[in-house]
Parts: structure tokens; sequence; C-alpha cells
């Protein structure tokens, strides 16, 4: 019995241990390059606003011709045809989507552009009472001559 106890004992105070020092490695996020941290947010609104309203020659015109855009329960489309198209019949008076208020992320890629990260929710408009829960994106962005451009999506719901 004794044994038993002691072992709970060390197992309790090592999750105690281990939950302490995860905190420590997960740190708060602070944009190492605040210019980009900006330029990236507006051109989320820019998008996102596009996508709102339906405005869908905006949005082909901000991502590259050969998009990557990866959804956990859709699959992958390379066609920025397709996303437009899908986007017009899925999307367009049914759905409109807004950031998580303080989940954006903004990483340098050298040489490349930059990685968004963050939370975002999306309301169904057919049901205005219908619960939205918050899903992560990532977004690739691939800075074309001082030109922001849409690379790759990973969408997860």
């Amino acid at each position: 019995m004794k044994n038993t106890k002691n072992f709970f004992t060390f197992l309790l105070i090592s999750i105690t241990l281990l939950s302490c020092s995860s905190k420590k490695i997960i740190r708060e996020y602070i944009p190492a390059d605040k210019e980009l941290y900006k330029a990236i947010g507006a051109m989320d609104s820019v998008f996102f606003n596009a996508y709102n309203q339906c405005d869908l020659e905006r949005q082909a015109s901000i991502y590259v011709d050969d998009i990557e855009f990866y959804h956990d329960k859709g699959g992958l489309m390379t066609s920025k045809q397709g996303i437009i198209d899908a986007t017009r019949k899925n999307i367009c008076g049914k759905v409109t989507r807004e950031l998580v208020k303080g989940s954006l992320e903004v990483y340098p890629i050298k040489d490349y552009g930059a990685v968004e990260i963050g939370f975002h929710k999306f309301y169904n408009n057919q049901e205005p009472d219908a619960p939205s829960i918050p899903s992560k994106f990532i977004i690739m962005w691939l800075n074309d001559n001082g030109e922001w451009k849409i690379s790759k999506v990973i969408s997860l719901h």
C-alpha cells in the first residue's frame, strides 16, 4: 500500500512539474516584424472583405495562379477557377467570415514572403442563431515584387 501511495504521489508531482514546464516552452506571440504583421493583417482584411462581399474578381486577383488550397474536410484544390467557382456556389450570400481578435500571428519567410496563422469564425447567414466555433487557418503569402498574393491555404475545421 505504501509503495502504491508513493507511486501516485510521484506521478502527481511529475505531472504537475511537466505541466508547469510546458507553459514555459510555449511563449506569448510577439511579432518579429511589426510592419510585416500590419501588412499581412491588412491583406487578410482586404481578402476577407472581398470574400464576405462576394467580390470574386478581387479574390481571384489575390490568389496566385498555382494556388494550393488544403481543406481538412474537402481535400486539396489546385484550380484557382475551381476555388472561385466553389466560393460562388457555397459561400456567396450564405457565409461570412470573421477573424478571431487577438489570434493572428505572422512570421516572415526569408526570400518568399510570410506565413499567417490564426483562428476565424464562419457564420451561416441562413441560420443566424447557429453557433460559430473558431477554426484554425494557415495562409502562405508570396511577396511578388511588393504585391502580396495568397499561394497556399490550410483550412482546418
